[in-house]
């Protein structure tokens, strides 16, 4: 009996050693491959401001002279080229995936705990970390931080399909001025939305952060959405593009869809939204398109994108969105997000061996240097922590309001539809639908 029980003990005593040594293991491998792998790359805080022949600027490069980045009275192309130029293959490299998702797990030194992705800085050049945050119905931020004896509260805003249902873009571009305010204040400086994926599965999850099934309406709530983070000088990001409809399986969900399909349902928002509002960024989604990765897509991210609509900004991923990362970087997805130690590797041997050229590399590189230089951080603002909470609450009250009124009201969509869609001939067609769907009963 004794025996029975030593050898009982003894196993039992390698089954907790393995499960310690597992469990360390296993967050040696999560820490170094997705949190902590950013070692030599700590922003320069500490950055000297000089006046040279009556200007004052910011040295941030340290080299006692006004470089053509440092002059914000230049053209950002102008900027743009001027960092470019000065930047190594390693730094440039390093600058197409983020940090790791160690802020949005409130861990590491982060100045904004809780956003949720980077774009990572450049120290030996002095370009600013850019902090990413969710989300489409509010900014999403650690509220408590260690040390500090204060709340920082984020203002809840209507749901994306509340907003869309009043019709009235003035509105929702006023929601997006608030929302754009909270992220500046708070040293934001993207967020994570509007959502504008259709309605076509009703059990998707997300379903409440996209606006409609109509494709149409979606565009316009959309890029007033848009217009009015961007007024604050805060990027948004539009997501997810394209047909991410449904959330089970969305990492490997494969839609299968016909051109013409694509065209007038699912991009149809996207389109309507980049022409009329031209954002900082857009998100590409998990799933799958006919077979091939969105992220690794060239046909929808460069030649429909930036071909067919002039795009002009950033294309980040979802979250470990995408598979193969240099051929995302090839095919226009220019920013991987949260960004992970693999990832970082794999470009490096890509540029090496040549399977991803520096002319691809500068590409995806300019797009996002142009965002950095349009951002408050390049321009030194000092975000206060403190935004209108009141006010914002105000415009939270009146838009959900008037989402609730409309949705009750017969007569007010067709009149918002005539309103605001003035040159789409097919405004009856969208009220026809609105009815169809309900949206004059309660």
């Amino acid at each position: 009996m004794k025996k029975v029980l030593r050898v009982s003990l003894k196993i039992l005593g390698v089954i907790v050693l393995l499960t310690v040594l597992a469990g360390l293991g296993g967050w040696w491998y999560l820490s170094s491959n997705f949190i902590s792998f950013e070692k030599n790359y700590t922003e320069k805080n500490k950055i000297k401001e000089l006046t040279i022949d009556g200007y004052t600027f910011l040295d941030r490069n340290g080299n006692g002279e006004l470089d053509i980045y440092e002059d914000d009275r230049k053209s950002t192309d102008e900027r743009v080229e001027d960092i470019l130029s000065q930047m190594t293959l390693e730094e440039k490299i390093h600058l197409l995936k983020g940090s790791g998702i160690g802020s949005a797990l409130g861990m590491g030194n982060t100045a904004v705990p809780g956003a949720v992705g980077t774009i990572v800085p450049t120290p030996r050049l002095g370009i600013p970390t850019i902090y990413l945050s969710d989300g489409p119905a509010g900014l999403r931020i650690e509220p408590r931080r260690e040390g500090e004896d204060r709340t920082y509260y984020c203002t809840a805003f209507p749901i994306g399909t509340l907003l869309s249902s009043t019709w009235n873009t003035d509105l929702v571009k006023k929601v997006g001025a608030a929302m754009g305010t909270e992220a500046k204040e708070y040293g934001i400086d993207v967020i994570l939305g509007p959502g504008v994926n259709i309605h076509r599965h009703p059990l998707c999850g997300r379903n409440f952060e996209y606006y409609s099934e109509d494709p149409v309406l979606t565009g316009f709530i959309g890029a007033a959405m848009v217009n009015g983070i961007e007024s604050k000088g805060v990027g948004a990001s539009v997501k997810h593009f394209v047909a991410n409809n449904q959330e089970t399986d969305r990492n490997f969900n494969d839609v299968i869809v016909s051109d013409r399909a694509m065209r007038e349902i699912y991009l149809k928002g996207f389109e309507i939204i980049i022409k009329k509002s031209q954002p900082w960024t857009i998100m590409s989604s998990y799933n799958k398109v006919n077979g091939t990765y969105v992220a690794e897509r060239k046909d929808l991210l460069t030649d429909i994108l930036r071909g067919d609509w002039k795009y002009q900004g950033v294309v980040m991923t979802d979250w470990f969105g995408g598979d193969n990362a240099p051929a995302m970087i090839a095919a226009g997805n220019d920013l991987l997000e949260p960004g992970t130690k693999k990832q970082w590797k794999t470009l490096r041997k890509a540029a090496k061996n040549g399977t991803l050229s520096e002319k691809e590399i500068n590409t995806s590189v300019r797009r996002i240097l142009n965002l950095i230089v349009q951002s408050n951080k390049m321009k030194g603002y000092h975000y206060s922590n403190n935004p209108d909470l009141d006010d914002h609450a105000k415009i939270t009250r009146q838009s959900a309001t008037e989402g609730m009124v409309l949705l009750k009201n017969e007569q007010t969509p067709y009149v918002r539809a005539l309103h605001t869609f003035p040159s789409y001939k097919y405004s009856q067609d969208i009220y026809t639908r609105a009815r169809i769907r309900r949206f004059s009963k309660s």
